[in-house]
């Protein structure tokens, strides 16, 4: 009897997990966004348009924004190089 009622739980068990890691579906990761300090931006950044067209327009990345305690410009792009 005891063997029957393990083998039973462990049936279950299985199926159980069998069941949950099925109706998982996979999981919508956000990509990744790689950013640098810009190279063109210079003195302290107040403004975020600014630093982000800067970014666009002479450093080719796909937007920009300003922070840290120096308000530094950093330009952002996804890090696998797709469309943002």
């Amino acid at each position: 009897m005891k063997v029957l009622l393990r083998l039973v739980s462990a049936v279950l068990i299985s199926f159980m997990l069998l069941v949950a890691t099925a109706t998982m579906g996979p999981a919508d990761v956000e990509p990744r966004i790689c950013e640098t300090l810009s190279k063109v931006f210079k003195g302290m950044c107040w403004n975020q348009n600014n630093c982000a067209i800067m970014c666009r327009e002479f450093e080719h990345f796909h937007s920009g924004h300003c922070r840290g305690f120096l308000r530094r410009c950093y330009c952002t792009k996804r890090c696998d190089g797709g469309p943002s």
